[in-house]
This record gives C-alpha cells, structure tokens and sequence, in this order.
C-alpha cells in the first residue's frame, strides 16, 4: 500500500531534524566499508562522489536547532551564521559520519571555513572546489575538466577502487532521472502551489541532502502523487511570488510558512542549489567528464556565487517571474551574505525595468520571531493585488 501523504512527511520531518546524519549512519552500516562525502550548499559534482560508491551529503549548517557555543571562537561576528553553526556541528562530533568535506566556490567565508576544516580534522579529505569564472569552454572548459579529473581520482583512493567511465556515466543516469523528479516537483508546485506549499516542497527537497539519489528520486514521485490526491487543500487569494537569496545559508522552514501565512504563494526560489545545480539533464553518450564540465558552462544554476556578465545579469530572474507567472519577487537574503547583497542592486535594476514589483528582507538560519516579515509580506501581497486589480 502506498504510503499517506502524512506518513511521507513524517518521515522528512525527522531527516530534516537529523542533525546527526543518523541517515548516513545507517547507510554506511548496511554494507561495511562504505563511505560519505559532505559538501557545503551551492554546486559539487555528486555524480563523481555517487560513481565512487560513496554517498553525497549536503551539510546546511545547524539552523534553528543547535545553540552555538564552541563555533562562535572561529569566525568574527561579522559574518553570515553557517560557517558558525557548521563548526559546531563538526567539534560536537554530529558530522563524524563523513569521511571528507568538499567546500564549493562561494564566497570567502566558505573559503575560510575549508581552511579551518584542514586544521581541526587533519586526518580527514578536505577539499575547496573551484569552479571555473570564464564559461569559454577552451579556458574555464579545460580547467574545470582537469578540476573533475582530479575530485575523480581523490574520490577513488578515498574509495579504495576505480572509478571508470562507465561507473561515472551510470551515475550521470541516476542523477539525471533524480533532476527530472525535482523539476516534475517544481512545475507542479507552480502550477498548483496551495496543493504543493513550499513550507512542504522544501522538506521533500531537503530529503535528498542526506538519501542516495534513486531513493529521494522515489520519494519525490510518491509524494506528488499523494499530495495531487488530497482533496483538502484549496485555493487561496494569495500573490505569486519568487524568493532570492537562499542559495546557501537556508531559512528556517518557519520563515517559509510565514510567508504563506502572509499571503505569499511561493512558485519559483534558489533554496537548497546544492541539489540543482544544474538546471538540464547532463548529456550521456560520449566523455562522462567532459559532459559533466559542459553541463555546467552551459546549464549550470544562475545564483550570485557563479558569475554572469553585466548585460545579463537579472535576466533569469527576470524569466523566473515570467515563466511562473509570478506577480512579484521577494528578496530574502541571509544577513552579511555577500553574494546575495552584492548582486540584489544589479537584480532590482533588471526589476524595476520591467516594471516587477519586488520587496527585501533579511534573516539568519537560527531566526525564530517573524512578526515583522510576516507585516512586511503580507503588505506587499495586499498591494500586488490591489496593483493588478487597478
């Protein structure tokens, strides 16, 4: 019997709250040997880490769950909280199922926290991940094939085996189907977003930070059929909106729900770009790791940590709105993330041309009152209709 929608997100609920990875756990004790690989948000290439046998696993700091006691002697005030929150996790031995740490190309704080992880865990695979700037494919192509050539060696010795082209492209396959299962995932959502709350849609995501691909590719099929098979659920009078910002430190799953409290539909975000960084299948005939390199040139996820060109920037936020119908964009931006603050000028600039209403706030991972974004919100929602009805 399939399982109830209920059942389903029961069990997101508590993989949401495994700050422990007893998931890992439990996956790595199934079969001796195994390993697990952690990578911070933003793009790594999990099909290398899957190809190896290993299990990929995004780490999102602690969010509203740990108090930081011990993280906060690492990093100054003055910076975003999940470098704080992450150390945390790691000198509390939580994190002690991994076997390495990838830190992916997004900022210098990330940077920073790659460093700090070599000094706390010496014995341990640490590696900051350096994407290519230039999306020429015979200059950032040919140092980010070389860049793939090398996580796929390091990967095999963590591993203790080969890792051919065929194991690599099995795993394109398997990661593949999984993109198609997130997209399905995020053009229902849009579609019929009170069927599909995001509050909801991003537990189901989040799932995949710590399942093997087939199984959180499993989980997001059962749970579109049993949410498109609730009757409960109806329409509300709420504005459609895009939120910006997210793409590494994540808001509490409260400051989601607030916000359709507020009368804010979410139907597009850059939540949890870990798990999509690439926006299209990757291609499988041919050189796996070429194909993995170009699919990142040429389809990888706009966010602010990758570069863009000035004439172009905004323009996908700009057909973000478009394509989902979205009445306007909510910036929503964790405070001191450089990235994000950085590029909202640029992104309100292509807004405010097209004539997208668009609002900001700020917020940290461990935020627990939300009574003045739910004030904020909910006034920008009530004006977009009254715009759209005038």
């Amino acid at each position: 019997m399939p399982a109830t929608l209920q059942e389903l997100t029961s069990r997101v609920e508590r993989l949401y709250e495994d700050l422990d990875l007893a998931a890992v756990r439990h996956w790595k004790a199934a079969v001796p040997g195994r390993r697990a690989i952690g990578a911070m948000p933003v793009y790594v290439p999990r099909e290398l880490i899957h190809a190896a046998g290993m299990l990929p696993v995004s780490i999102l700091g602690g969010g509203d769950q740990v108090e930081i006691i011990r993280g906060d002697a690492y990093f100054q005030s003055y910076i975003c909280h999940i470098p704080r929150s992450t150390i945390e996790l790691a000198v509390t031995r939580r994190l002690d199922a991994l076997d390495g740490m990838l830190f992916p190309s997004t900022c210098d704080v990330i940077r920073n926290l790659s460093g700090m992880w070599s000094l706390l865990f010496p014995d341990r695979y640490v590696r900051y991940v350096d994407v290519p700037q230039n999306f020429d494919n015979r200059v950032g192509g040919e140092f980010w094939l070389r860049e793939l050539r090398s996580l796929r060696d390091d990967f095999a010795r963590l591993a203790g085996r080969t890792v051919t082209d065929d194991d690599i492209a099995n795993s394109i396959d398997v990661y593949n189907i999984n993109r198609r299962a997130i997209r399905e995932l995020y053009r229902v959502r849009s579609v019929r977003p009170w069927q599909f709350p995001t509050s909801e849609v991003y537990l189901f995501m989040r799932a995949g930070c710590l399942l093997p691909p087939d199984e959180h590719t499993q989980l997001i099929r059962d749970y579109i059929h049993a949410a498109s098979s609730d009757t409960q659920r109806r329409e509300l009078d709420s504005s459609r909106v895009v939120i910006v910002g997210t793409f590494c430190e994540q808001p509490p799953v409260a400051l989601l729900r607030t916000l359709e409290r507020a009368g804010c539909w979410i139907v597009d975000d850059d939540l949890l770009l870990g798990l999509r960084g690439v926006t299209e299948d990757v291609v499988g005939a041919g050189d796996p790791l070429r194909n993995l390199a170009e699919s990142f040139l040429l389809h990888g996820a706009p966010t602010a940590s990758r570069y863009e060109p000035g004439p172009h920037k905004g323009a996908a936020l700009v057909r973000a709105v478009r394509d989902n119908a979205a009445d306007g964009v909510i910036f929503c931006a964790p405070s001191f993330c450089d990235p994000a603050l950085l590029d909202q000028p640029m992104l309100i600039t292509a807004l405010d041309r097209e004539g997208i209403p668009h609002t900001q706030f700020k917020y940290a991972e461990n935020t627990g009152q939300f009574g003045s974004i739910r004030e904020q919100t909910g006034t920008f929602s009530d004006s977009i209709r009254l715009w759209s009805e005038a």
